[in-house]
């Protein structure tokens, strides 16, 4: 059963960097992965989308100019998301999403087909 496994997370100071990957098992492709993330008593929130052929990206006003999301050259089904300037507010669980439906949309965060795959999560704390 193809599936999606989040790496990277941990726990970093304010101002700090954290490197997240995503990477697919079993016999999956999508044309559109992103990251969305969780905080404790918040909704979960789409913060960055690829076009992992393409490289076209979206992001979300929160993360933009500060996470940036790219798609591995050599291995399929692999992306990361470089966070930089991490903030407690940042603080949350992150999830990558492939969309491996016929129609997808970056500006949904790759979750407007109906064939979406989650990953289980990937903690990040950021303290102050």
């Amino acid at each position: 059963q193809a599936q999606l496994m989040e790496s990277g997370g941990g726990s970093v100071q304010t101002g700090g960097s954290l490197k997240l990957s995503c990477e697919a098992s079993g016999n999956m492709y999508s044309n559109c992965m992103a990251w969305f993330r969780q905080a404790p008593g918040k909704e979960r929130e789409g913060i960055a989308a690829i076009f992992p052929r393409g490289g076209s990206t979206f992001y979300a006003d929160s993360v933009a100019g500060r996470f940036k999301i790219s798609a591995n050259r050599t291995k399929n089904m692999l992306i990361h998301l470089q966070m930089n300037d991490l903030q407690p507010e940042d603080t949350a669980t992150y999830y990558c999403v492939a969309d491996v439906s016929r129609q997808v949309s970056l500006s949904k965060f790759c979750t407007y087909g109906d064939q979406v795959v989650w990953g289980q999560g990937t903690p990040v704390t950021v303290s102050s």
